[in-house]
């Protein structure tokens, strides 16, 4: 399906540069390029709304701990971690 785009004046600029410096071989490669950033970025976005939700769902559930238990832990763990590191 052929599409008509209109970049405006400063992206219509920035893309007839990225062609003429070879970074790219057309307009079409330029924008399916964009394109697919735009959907990695949406994929990993849909990951973390995702992720939000089951947080949000666990706390709404009790499925919580306390923060100053969270802490001691972490800091065991990164100890633990850290003499390892320095017997190595």
């Amino acid at each position: 399906m052929a599409s008509s785009v209109d970049l405006g004046n400063q992206l219509e600029s920035f893309v007839t540069d990225l062609v003429k410096t070879g970074r790219y071989t057309s307009r079409n490669e330029i924008l399916r390029e964009g394109i697919r950033l735009i959907q990695e970025r949406e994929t990993r976005l849909a990951v973390l709304d995702a992720s939000i939700a089951r947080g949000l769902a666990d706390a709404e559930a009790g499925r919580v701990h306390d923060i100053d238990d969270v802490a001691v832990m972490l800091d065991a763990r990164y100890a633990a971690a850290e003499r390892m590191r320095d017997t190595q």
